[in-house]
């Protein structure tokens, strides 16, 4: 049985505060608790009570050629169980990372579209 509950839309950002500003004031809701230069979310995993979509922005220094600079990420509070199994289903496993207090792996899917599997690192 599959653990993945929910997910957020995330953005590749040179500029997290404007984007994240954008899409609050956009949507109407403010942006989450916790929010610095190199990333900052809205909504969905990362603040249940807020009614916009789960969004989040992460600083980059520069947009990769080949990678989507929109993405979705998908919450995992198993991580890394299902990893194994998407790739079981067809994904290619691309890289890891710890960071920001997040963890997760980018996969491909088996049309090349990148995604995540994560969750925020337990303490």
């Amino acid at each position: 049985m599959a653990s993945l509950a929910s997910l957020s839309i995330t953005f590749d950002c040179l500029d997290v505060e404007a984007q994240s500003i954008f899409w609050a004031d956009l949507l109407g809701t403010d942006i989450d608790p916790g929010a610095n230069e190199f990333v900052a979310s809205i909504g969905g995993v990362h603040n249940s009570e807020s009614p916009a979509p789960g969004m989040l922005f992460l600083k980059v220094d520069e947009r990769a050629e080949g990678k989507n600079p929109l993405h979705i990420d998908l919450d995992d509070p198993h991580y890394p169980a299902d990893v194994d199994r998407a790739v079981a289903l067809g994904a290619h496993k691309l890289a890891s990372f710890d960071e920001y207090g997040i963890e997760w792996t980018t996969l491909k899917d088996p049309e090349g579209n990148l995604f995540d599997i994560g969750r925020r690192k337990l303490d």
